[in-house]
């Protein structure tokens, strides 16, 4: 059998389980996915020592620091600064970034290409640098707003005029996710109209209160569903590329 997973924690509730074992059962194949709750990651020698896998996605908040565990990082991955997806080739573990291949497909589909428009983005963790890569490829403006002043602007400091310049607004944090459905990031929603659109990496709930605010106030809004489809199926062809 062949051993797939996800690390991360906490993992109280994943996509990914149920959409890889339904894949493997209509493809007739020999092969789990299970989840991988990792409270350091220092654990994760010991997880890929007891069992042989042949792929391994990453999720929050491991994407940046399972890197000096893996014997390679694919250029993309390396520019990117984040891993979510791990293949094992010729026992040796190789880093890979599909969070940005799948965001860049769900973005450019879903954004009108006559907008060209400046972008914030909210948080600065491994989701974050995966979409900051995607914005730069596209050669798109943005911010980044976060609680600290590290990389940008603070929540605190973000200013009617610098939220009025920006109209596409992406949350790469955890806020609003399941289970904690009442949290949203920090934003002065009041000024939201229908020139704004509102993209959420969550996808569960399907409509987040960050989404919500949006909605009520006619700005477009997507969640992150078709995003985790694009990368979960770039994930799927890296595991299964002829070495």
């Amino acid at each position: 059998m062949d051993h797939y997973g996800l690390i991360g924690y906490p993992l109280s509730h994943s996509f990914s389980p149920t959409y890889f074992n339904q894949k493997f059962k209509e493809l007739h194949l020999d092969a789990h996915y299970a989840v991988y709750p990792l409270e350091n990651i220092n654990q994760f020698c010991d997880l890929i020592r007891n069992t042989t896998f042949k792929g391994i996605n990453v999720t929050i908040p491991y994407k940046e620091s399972i890197i000096p565990y893996l014997d390679e990082v694919d250029p993309v991955a390396q520019e990117v600064g984040a891993v979510n997806t791990i293949s094992f080739k010729n026992n040796r573990t190789i880093g890979y970034n599909t969070d940005a291949s799948g965001f860049e497909k769900s973005l450019t589909k879903w954004l009108p290409s006559e907008h060209k428009l400046n972008a914030l983005v909210l948080g600065n963790g491994g989701a974050a640098k995966a979409v900051i890569y995607v914005l730069n490829k596209l050669q798109i403006n943005f911010k980044i707003v976060s609680r600290n002043h590290i990389s940008g602007v603070t929540y605190d400091n973000l200013t009617p005029e610098i939220f009025e310049n920006h109209l596409l607004i992406i949350n790469t944090t955890p806020l609003g996710m399941y289970p904690d459905v009442q949290k949203r990031p920090d934003l002065p929603y009041y000024l939201l109209n229908e020139k704004y659109f509102l993209y959420d990496l969550i996808y569960n709930p399907e409509k987040t209160l960050f989404l919500t605010e949006g909605l009520i106030r006619n700005s477009k809004i997507k969640n992150g569903y078709d995003m985790l489809i694009h990368q979960a199926e770039d994930a799927w062809k890296i595991w299964n590329q002829k070495q």
